[in-house]
C-alpha cells in the first residue's frame, strides 16, 4: 500500500463508521488551511476519509490496497463549487442544524467555515428580559401587598410611538432584503464557493427600514426611561422565589415584544425570630423559680403584640413549647404555620444579699 489510510486517520482498522467521522472531523478541524494548517496534511486526511467512509472502497481498499479513484479535497459533501445554502434552509429562516450524532459538529463547521444561523426578525426586535433583587422584611411576608419600585429601561418613544419613524412619515420595506430580513452572502474558499444566510445588515433583520429616522431615539423607537412598578407579593412569599412580570421587561425597538420582568425576592433577617418554611423559631428566657414552680409568662408574635405560654413546673432548659397558627401564612393561602419557642432557664450573674440567703437556704434543702 502506497498509503496507510487508517493510520492517516489514527483509527484501528476495525473502527466503526462513526469512530471514522469523529476522528476525520477532528483532523480536518485542527488542520484545515483556514486555521493555519499544512494544505497537504489537509487534503490527505480528506483522501483517507473519502475511501474508507465508502463502504465498497473500504472493502477493496481492505483487500487489494488500491481503490477506483483518488480522493478530492473537501471531504464528505464538501466538493468544490458545493453551494452551503440548501443547509442553512429557506429563504426567510428556516436554518438546518447539524446533527450527525456526535455531538459538537454543528459548532465545528460554524468555526471552520464561518457559518451560523442568522438571528430571527422577531428575536431581533424583543426586548430583554429584566432581573431585578427586592429586599423586604419578615413582617412583610404576613399579608399579601404591593411593593413599589423604580427600575430604568427602554420604554417606547412617546414621539413616534414605537415606530422609529419621524411623525408624518412612514416604514418601508427594506430594499435589500425585500422585507426578509436576511441576505445570502457568498464566501470563497480555497476549495470553493460557499452561500450562507446572515442577518441584513442594511436593516439589522427588521425587514422595515424607516423613511427619515425619529429625532428623538433615531429609529429606535425606545428610548431609555425611569419607570415605577407596582409588585404585588403573595402572603408566605419567601427568600428566592422569584416573581415573573409578564410584558414589564425592556420594550423592543420599533415596536418588538417587549421582554418580561423577574423579580427575586430576598427575606432581611429578623432580630427575634428564624424562619424555617412557613414556621418561626425563637428563644425564651425564664428564671430558675419559674422552671422550677411553673408560671405564665409573655411572648412575642411577629405582628407585633404578646401571647402568654404556660410554663409546666420542672421545666428543663431547652424545652420547646409550640402556638400554632401563628407563623407564616402558607403560600396556598390556607392556614399558618406555628412558632417554636426554645425556653432558656437564666442563671443570675448578681445576686442580692438576700437572693444568696435564700438561695443557701434552698441549698440545704437539696435544691
Amino acid at each position: 500500500m502506497s498509503k496507510d489510510y487508517y493510520q492517516i486517520l489514527g483509527v484501528p482498522r476495525e473502527a466503526s463508521s462513526d469512530d471514522i467521522k469523529k476522528a476525520y472531523y477532528k483532523l480536518a478541524h485542527k488542520h484545515h488551511p483556514d486555521k493555519g494548517g499544512d494544505e497537504g496534511k489537509f487534503k490527505e486526511i480528506n483522501e483517507a476519509y473519502k475511501i474508507l467512509s465508502d463502504k465498497e472502497k473500504r472493502s477493496q481498499y481492505d483487500r487489494f490496497g488500491s481503490v477506483f479513484e483518488g480522493g478530492a479535497a473537501g471531504g464528505p459533501g464538501f466538493e468544490p463549487g458545493f453551494d452551503f445554502s440548501s443547509f442553512w434552509g429557506k429563504q426567510g429562516g428556516e436554518n438546518f442544524d447539524f446533527d450527525f450524532g456526535f455531538g459538537g459538529l454543528g459548532e465545528m463547521i460554524e468555526e471552520m467555515f464561518g457559518f451560523g444561523a442568522p438571528q430571527k426578525t422577531k428575536d431581533i426586535k424583543k426586548g430583554k428580559n429584566i432581573e431585578v433583587d427586592l429586599e423586604i422584611s419578615l413582617e412583610d411576608t404576613l399579608r399579601s401587598k404591593e411593593k413599589e419600585i423604580i427600575i430604568e429601561k427602554f420604554i417606547n418613544c412617546s414621539r413616534c410611538q414605537g415606530r422609529g419613524a419621524e411623525p408624518g412619515t412612514k416604514v418601508k420595506e427594506c430594499f435589500s432584503c425585500r422585507g426578509t430580513g436576511q441576505v445570502q452572502e457568498v464566501r470563497r474558499m480555497p476549495f470553493g464557493s460557499f452561500t450562507r444566510v446572515v442577518v441584513c445588515p442594511e436593516c439589522n433583520g427588521e425587514g422595515l427600514k424607516p423613511e427619515k429616522l425619529c429625532n428623538v431615539c433615531k429609529g429606535e423607537g425606545r428610548i431609555k426611561s425611569e419607570e415605577k412598578i407596582k409588585i404585588f407579593m403573595p402572603a408566605g412569599v419567601d427568600t428566592n422565589q422569584v416573581i415573573k412580570m409578564e410584558g414589564r421587561g425592556e420594550v423592543g425597538k420599533r415596536g418588538g415584544k417587549p421582554g418580561d420582568l423577574y423579580v427575586k425576592i430576598f427575606v432581611r433577617r429578623h432580630h427575634i425570630f428564624e424562619r424555617k418554611g412557613d414556621d418561626l423559631y425563637a428563644k425564651k428566657e425564664i428564671s430558675f423559680s419559674q422552671a422550677s414552680l411553673g408560671d405564665e409568662i409573655e411572648a412575642p408574635t411577629l405582628e407585633g403584640n404578646k401571647i402568654l405560654l404556660q410554663v409546666p413546673a420542672g421545666t428543663e432548659s431547652g424545652k420547646v413549647l409550640r402556638i400554632s397558627g401563628k407563623g407564616i401564612p402558607h403560600f396556598s393561602g390556607y392556614g399558618r404555620g406555628n412558632i417554636y419557642f426554645t425556653l432558656i432557664i437564666k442563671t443570675p450573674k448578681k445576686l442580692t444579699k438576700k437572693q444568696k440567703e435564700l438561695l443557701e437556704q434552698l441549698k440545704t434543702e437539696g435544691i
